[in-house]
């Protein structure tokens, strides 16, 4: 895990608006972006996340940071803003546990491409493409339906949804989660 030059701020919990809408496009590649992408790594690493988006933090802007492993254990360590997500055409899905920072404490098997790739730009506004598989290529599709306005509980069953946000709403929140929320 590293280190962030940012400060950390409050875990944004599912059920708030900015979490449920599609993030605006980022056009200024200024010095609040830079601020704003140190906080949110800052952020993910205080709550013990591998990924987060900007709506995460309440902020709307197509936005994501990543420190997460890939299939063979190799970190990336990655911002990528106004994210584009590619799933291959033949899609072979992995099911696997999920979790997220915005609903903690909780975690649900949920299907997801074994590979993704996602292109964008870095900080700098320069175009970026970045290939995942396991856990990244997971962390990838987590991260851009946050920033389409969709949480990984709003991809279960009504009923476990259901469960898993009551037993979330009597959960403390941040610092509580675990290497797979994102």
């Amino acid at each position: 895990m590293q280190t962030s030059t940012g400060t950390p701020r409050p875990i944004t919990r599912y059920g708030t608006p900015v979490l449920h809408r599609p993030c605006a496009e980022v056009t200024d590649f200024d010095d609040a972006l830079a601020q704003l992408v140190a906080d949110m790594f800052a952020s993910m690493y205080a709550a013990h996340g591998v990924g987060l988006a900007a709506n995460q933090i309440g902020v709307d802007a197509r936005i994501f940071v990543v420190d997460c492993p890939d299939a063979t254990g190799t970190h990336t360590v990655a911002t990528v803003i106004n994210p584009v997500l590619h799933l291959p055409e033949h899609r072979e899905l992995v099911t696997d546990s999920e979790g997220c920072l915005s609903v903690p404490g909780q975690h649900a098997d949920l299907a997801r491409c074994a590979t993704a790739t996602v292109t964008g730009f870095d900080l700098h506004g320069q175009e970026i493409r970045l290939d995942g598989t396991g856990t990244l290529a997971r962390c990838f599709q987590h991260e851009v339906d946050h920033l389409d306005g969709l949480a990984y509980v709003d991809r279960l069953p009504t009923k476990l949804r259901k469960q898993i946000l009551a037993a979330s709403a009597e959960h403390p929140g941040v610092g509580a989660g675990t290497a797979q929320d994102a």
